[in-house]
């Protein structure tokens, strides 16, 4: 049952604990409405209640007349709304929540209304559900009327007769063309073609005639064996390959330093299998391994042996590279020049027997 807020009987009114009930501030038109209609019915005035709450008359006077704008800053405010209602006996809640919203604050952004657009879907819904349904029932009814209207009844077979190739498995008067023989060999694989020589170019660079065999085997027996050229396996360090002449390579991991003549180091590394080391020329160096047999020593690019002491000096290594390049050149020249010769004996001698043919044809034609 509700509570009678209306006028109370006098017999209530007349007992010494009586108080008047304080009229709600959201029974009023405005918050300024409710707060001075609250202070009339308290009996006190504005000065009782400042200094009560300690708020300036003239911020109390500015909230009864909902003069918000000479109110100091909002946070203030809210406090000076809060303490008027707990003067007055007003619920401090309410009265704060309806100054917010009679005095809206500034810097925060307004917002989107919640729930319209749901409020639009909830509207519409219906009719979007419809015609989802009749979309899926037009996209069933059309596949349905393409099957139906693609199926056949079951018609008899045009062919009067089965062909005798479909019972036997062949085809009557082709058997001779169809024959299994043996395996053939496989093709042979691709060869690569001859490799030509131009004419005279040859005995233009080397001074031996490849048609003579006397000059062939000359040059063969006269010419030092081949040695294993330098392959580089690894990594390759030192100088670069036109500026050296010896190269030193790791047969295994190996450690390999290098010193000048005044004690600084030129080169320290331990190497790997295949790493090898390029020396520059005219360098007064030492050369030390932890194991020589594990090194390979190459002299202009052919193998020379391995190192024959664990410190070796590298000035010798460079002359022995340079006396045996000066060697080299040296045979070179002395079979190019020996070629050379034998080519213009055999010239001569080929022309002289030229000649001799010659004249015996003259004189076999005038005793004729």
């Amino acid at each position: 049952m509700a509570l009678d807020t209306g006028n109370a009987p006098e017999e209530f009114r007349d007992h010494p604990d009586w108080k008047d009930v304080v009229p709600s501030v959201t029974d009023a038109a405005t918050l300024g409405d409710g707060l001075r209609i609250a202070r009339t019915h308290s009996g006190r005035s504005l000065a009782e209640l400042s200094s009560i709450t300690r708020v300036p008359a003239r911020y109390l006077t500015a909230l009864e007349q909902n003069d918000f704008s000479v109110l100091p800053s909002r946070v203030f405010s809210i406090g000076y709304v809060r303490a008027y209602a707990g003067a007055l006996g007003l619920d401090e809640q309410l009265a704060v929540e309806r100054f917010k919203r009679e005095a809206p604050d500034p810097s925060v952004p307004l917002q989107p209304p919640v729930g319209v657009a749901f409020e639009e879907v909830k509207r519409y819904s219906p009719r979007l559900i419809a015609a989802g349904l009749a979309l899926v029932l037009a996209v069933v009814g059309w596949n349905v009327f393409q099957r139906v209207s693609l199926m056949r009844a079951p018609q008899p077979s045009d062919i009067a007769a089965v062909p005798e190739s479909w019972t036997l498995g062949a085809v009557p008067g082709q058997e001779q063309f169809m024959r299994l023989t043996a395996p053939r060999p496989a093709p042979p694989d691709q060869t690569v073609p001859a490799l030509y020589i131009t004419p005279g170019l040859e005995a233009e660079l080397t001074g031996i005639d490849p048609a003579s065999p006397e000059g062939l085997a000359a040059a063969a027996a006269g010419a030092p064996p081949v040695q294993k050229a330098f392959n580089p396996r690894g990594a390759t360090y030192g100088a670069s390959a036109s500026a050296s002449q010896v190269v030193i390579q790791a047969r295994k991991a190996a450690s390999l330093v290098v010193r000048m003549a005044d004690g600084r180091v030129l080169f320290a590394r331990q190497l790997a299998a295949g790493d090898a080391w390029r020396a520059p020329v005219g360098v007064a160096a030492t050369v030390d391994v932890s194991d020589p047999a594990a090194f390979d020593v190459y002299l202009n690019g052919e193998h020379g042996g391995v190192l024959e002491a664990a410190q070796t000096s590298l000035s010798q290594l460079n002359q022995r590279a340079q006396s045996l390049a000066r060697q080299a050149a040296a045979e070179i020249t002395a079979r190019t020049e020996a070629a050379r010769t034998a080519a213009v004996q055999a010239q001569a001698q080929a022309q002289l027997q030229a000649s001799t043919a010659v004249q015996d044809a003259v004189s076999d034609a005038a005793g004729g």
